[in-house]
This record gives C-alpha cells, structure tokens and sequence, in this order.
C-alpha cells in the first residue's frame, strides 16, 4: 500500500510525465522493495518521505531534468527539494528528501542512522546489480515483475550511466562504469529469465 497523501500522487505524476516506463516501474520497484525489507527488518521509517524520496530518486536521468554539471543524484536530489517545498513541506522535510536522494548513491548508510536513505541504497543495489538478493524471494520477485514488469530497465540504466560516466567521470556513476557494471548488471538474478 503506497502512501495517500497529494506529496505522494504528485510525486507519481512527475515520475509518469517524466520518466520512460522502464525507469517508472524501476522507481516503483525501488519503494516496494525497500518497504519490504524495511517490513522483515522491522526499520520505522517515514512512509510518504521513503515513497516521495524512492519515486523522484532517477529524475536526475531524465532527459527534462539532466544537468550537464551535477551528478544525477545531486541533481536528483535539489529537484526534490524544489518539490517538496511545492509541495508544502517544510524546508527540513525538503531537505530530508533531498539528502535521501543523495546518500542512495554514496557509501553505506546504516538504517539506525538513516532509515529512508538504507531503504533507498538496499533497494536500488537490488534493482540495479542484484545486491542483497536472498533479501528477496523468488515468489516475492515474481509477483512483483510480474505486476512491474523491467521493460529492459537493465539496458537502459546501463546506457544511462555510461552517458554520465563520459560527461561528469568524478560522479559516482563513472565510479560505477569504472567498476564493471556492466559485468554486475548482467548477473543481476532480476535480469534473468
């Protein structure tokens, strides 16, 4: 059950305007993985600030929203802060989803330390290279590629972070390129059959 607030469907409605349908359903995967780890890890967190924080993770990728200078995360995560100001959040919350944004691509963030921001980095490790998978069950897979299917999320983000790599090769996604992601891309279970 996603969260039923207007921060929350505005959020859906960007991602929907913004995003092709492969980095859509990955952003939607991203909030539903990480809502279920943080359910069997028994870690509270802000639902609306995860769910806000998961969906507008990538808009930094976007064509609209790409900055030519700042890696996407950043990027990302100033776009968040815009939004949720818009929204009429306060400035810390705006903040807060700003940082989420940001951390999701830096070192580990423990959940005790940062709950959304460990919900966001476990959740996208999963998407995108298949970290932590036996944190997720087969028929807990299915289902959910099933209901949000992958549309060659993996190609696509490939490309994405290759594109960034070449443009801004301080980032962390030319960390990533450098790193073989492409090798661990392809080993992703979720890439499978």
């Amino acid at each position: 059950m996603v969260p039923e607030t207007p921060a929350a469907a505005a959020a859906l409605s960007v991602v929907r305007r913004f995003c092709s349908p492969a980095l859509l359903n990955h952003c939607i995967r991203s909030y539903l993985w990480g809502a279920m780890y943080g359910a069997v890890h028994r870690i509270a967190y802000d639902d609306e600030l995860f769910y806000v924080s998961a969906l507008l993770h990538d808009i930094g990728l976007t064509e609209a929203f790409d900055s030519h200078t700042v890696p996407f995360e950043e990027a990302g995560g100033q776009f968040a802060w815009v939004f949720g100001t818009a929204a009429g959040w306060p400035v810390e919350r705006a903040a807060r989803a700003e940082e989420i944004i940001t951390l999701h691509m830096r070192e580990d963030v423990s959940a005790a330390a940062d709950p959304e921001a460990h919900l966001l980095q476990v959740a996208t490790s999963w998407e995108t290279v298949g970290r932590h998978a036996g944190q997720f069950p087969a028929d807990a897979r299915a289902e959910m590629l099933a209901r949000y299917p992958r549309l060659g999320f993996g190609r696509e983000f490939l490309a994405s972070f290759e594109d960034q790599a070449r443009r801004k090769p301080g980032s962390a996604a030319a960390a990533s390129v450098r790193n073989d992601l492409a090798a661990r891309s392809a080993a992703n279970p979720l890439e499978g059959p």
